[in-house]
């Protein structure tokens, strides 16, 4: 992983350009590229400020990974992942127990987790954490 510069209270900024903000409904970081429009991919609008950021439009970060709430998959769960995934593809996964949602509005230096999203902290709105802090523990 490149280096991560902080560049605010709740803001680090990666070699790439990628700015990077850690969630605690997910309980690590989300990146994202901004005010990039010539670069492919996906890109929001930033407005400058690391301290109060605000991005749009929101951010949907989808992934997978063991279910209910735990950082390894048993064998027998690898085995149903692996199955989900050869035949239905990545979706398939998504759609799964195995699939991870966290879809927010960042606004004023602010977290809006939205309905969809698929962990605790869903319906809230909460300040984003200190960046230095976060990654140092995560």
């Amino acid at each position: 992983m490149s280096e991560i510069k902080t560049i605010g209270r709740c803001l680090g900024r990666a070699v790439d350009g990628s700015i990077w903000f850690f969630c605690n409904g997910c309980n690590g970081p989300h990146s994202i590229k901004v005010n990039s429009p010539n670069t492919p991919g996906p890109n929001w609008g930033y407005n400058g400020n690391p301290d109060a950021l605000t991005f749009t439009p929101s951010v949907l970060a989808r992934t997978t990974g063991a279910p209910d709430g735990r950082s390894v998959m048993t064998p027998e769960e690898e085995a149903e992942y692996d199955a989900i995934y050869a035949k239905g593809g990545r979706e398939a996964v998504y759609a799964s127990r195995f699939g991870k949602i966290c879809h927010s509005f960042v606004t004023d230096g602010r977290i809006q987790y939205l309905g969809d999203c698929t962990h605790a902290l869903a319906g809230q709105t909460i300040d984003l954490p200190n960046w230095e802090e976060s990654w140092a523990n995560w």
